[in-house]
């Protein structure tokens, strides 16, 4: 697995915490480096507080891209979104991940626990930690957000 980015942050909450360490643990085990935000086991906790974590990380520049995961990916996405910068995306395939990276330069990828399996969200981070903004036409657009 290569990555573009050398600072990734990672979050989930109860929902996505198994998922979650095993994306950290795939990571590490290829030797790019991440910070956990937690939450660090399955007590059910607040997503939005998670989001929130990840989300400032990118915004101050601290992580250049982050990774979300809760029950459907959507909750963490939305919380995300509302810090001014961030552009998250809900990534259930490849092509949708490809596409939230050259399109959109989304800077952080979520994902739903209940719905995506192991293997299926290891090409998805691999696929989104790899994948270029295409700039030109998307660029203006992007902007506008």
């Amino acid at each position: 697995m290569k990555s573009l980015f050398k600072k990734i942050c990672i979050a989930s909450d109860h929902a996505g915490f198994t998922l979650k360490d095993k994306i950290k643990d795939l990571l590490i085990s290829k030797n790019i480096s991440v910070i956990d935000l937690g939450t660090s086991d399955t007590v059910s906790v607040d997503y939005p507080d998670y989001a929130k974590k990840v989300s400032k990380r990118v915004k101050s520049g601290k992580s250049e891209v982050g990774i979300l995961v809760c029950g459907s990916g959507t909750g963490m996405a939305i919380s995300a979104n509302k810090i001014k910068g961030i552009r998250a995306a809900v990534c259930y395939n490849l092509k949708s991940t490809r596409l939230s990276r050259q399109h959109n330069n989304a800077n952080i990828i979520s994902l739903g626990s209940r719905l995506t399996s192991k293997k299926i969200a290891f090409k998805l981070v691999s696929t989104f930690l790899k994948t270029k903004f295409e700039g030109g036409r998307h660029l203006r657009r992007v902007k506008k957000i």
